[in-house]
């Protein structure tokens, strides 16, 4: 799936979400992170029922997606409330920059209001998901890096680090350097870092150490999904080529502080595939 697609689960929430039994499955001993994109379907049809599952495998470290004023049409009341009856913390939430789609909520529209609902649900991340084709242009990029830094100063204030979250058009040429490079020579350490996605970074055949050894400590979060041998798809921890645990060896020198799963896609039931990640990673020592 594309991630153009997300814009579809920007609106998702407005309809009612019930609350449901947990699903039977094994406790899992480590209790990860997780994009709840991954499982954007479910939430659709039920919020409450899809935190419980995701706890039940393990999972209870939320990164958000598609706050447009409300969370998935909930207050910050209702949505704390399902929070704190699901055991679920939200570490981090994901924004657009509000140039290419227009809605509250983002960089350009409505970022105070959306700064005091994640202080108030205790995230301690914000960051900007994505440039729609429309935004990749040499004009707005040039604006970018002034955006970020403005956008990372109102989080500071309310103690939340700002990021921004690449996907693989970042590594390509912009000036006489790559984007990904331009956006962290040109923002303030102090507002503004990286989300590294290890998928769309070695999918662009980047390596994330060079990078962590270039711009140490400047990469606080990371996505965690896989690639698949051949394909390039996006696959379950594990069950590709990504060499986790050399790059999580770097997590020091990256100045890493939190890493979400995340699977923007599965061949087969998702909840299989990130229990799937989720035994894989309960072998290794990433914490």
């Amino acid at each position: 799936m594309q991630r153009r697609n997300f814009i579809k689960s920007l609106a998702i929430g407005a309809a009612g979400l019930s609350t449901s039994s947990l699903w039977a499955s094994p406790s899992a001993s480590k209790k990860l992170g997780i994009q709840l994109y991954t499982v954007r379907d479910a939430v659709a049809k039920d919020l409450p029922g899809t935190l419980e599952r995701l706890a039940k495998l393990g999972y209870n470290k939320l990164e958000i997606y598609g706050y447009n004023g409300t969370f998935f049409g909930k207050s910050v009341s209702e949505f704390k409330s399902i929070l704190s009856g699901t055991g679920m913390q939200v570490r981090s939430s994901h924004h657009l920059p509000g140039h290419a789609m227009k809605m509250k909520g983002t960089l350009l529209d409505g970022w105070d209001k959306a700064v005091e609902d994640m202080h108030a649900i205790g995230a301690k991340y914000m960051a900007c998901a994505y440039l729609f084709p429309e935004e990749r242009t040499g004009e707005f990029y040039a604006k970018l890096p002034d955006l970020l830094n403005k956008s990372g100063e109102k989080t500071k204030s309310a103690g939340i680090q700002f990021a921004y979250h690449n996907h693989d058009f970042e590594f390509e040429k912009y000036n006489d350097s790559l984007l990904y490079e331009y956006l962290l020579k040109n923002t303030d350490p102090a507002m503004m870092n990286m989300e590294m996605d290890l998928y769309w970074a070695v999918k662009a055949k980047q390596d994330p150490v060079s990078w962590f050894e270039r711009y140490p400590g400047r990469f606080p979060l990371w996505h965690v999904k896989d690639l698949e041998k051949g394909s390039e798809d996006i696959t379950e921890v594990g069950n590709g080529s990504i060499d986790f645990d050399r790059i999580f060896a770097a997590r020091k020198k990256a100045g890493m502080k939190e890493w979400f799963v995340e699977q923007d896609e599965s061949k087969g039931d998702i909840f299989k595939s990130i229990e799937q990640s989720h035994r894989y990673l309960d072998t290794k020592k990433f914490a």
